[in-house]
């Protein structure tokens, strides 16, 4: 499970922000998953609350938003989500796209006291 090494990951970059502004604690973490990742969400939320017992993080509130994946056609220049994963256009049905949402992982913000 390499959301072990992700949430360590984490937990360090919480740190320094929280040591970059002064903050004595985290209290919330809001992260976004795209659903093309490899990042299991119900385990990345598992292992950050196992871990943050020892660090700034210990009373943060994980908040995990799901990013749906979202391309981009090169026929007909629509930007499209898509709620299946059929890696077409939905409207034009073109294969010609280029996936531009969806795929990493990002920490999007803090709330540090």
């Amino acid at each position: 499970m390499h959301e072990y090494s992700i949430v360590q990951s984490l937990l360090e970059s919480c740190e320094e922000h929280a040591q970059q502004n002064s903050a004595k604690r985290v209290t919330k973490v809001v992260i976004k998953v795209g659903v093309l990742s490899g990042v299991e969400p119900s385990l990345l939320e598992t292992a950050f609350n196992t871990f943050k017992e020892q660090t700034i993080c210990h009373d943060a509130e994980f908040v995990l938003n799901i990013q749906e994946v979202v391309i981009s056609c090169k026929e007909c220049q629509t930007t499209s989500t898509l709620s299946k994963r059929e890696f077409t256009c939905p409207k034009c049905q073109s294969i010609n796209i280029d996936v531009i949402d969806g795929e990493d992982m990002y920490l999007m913000s803090l709330e540090m006291e």
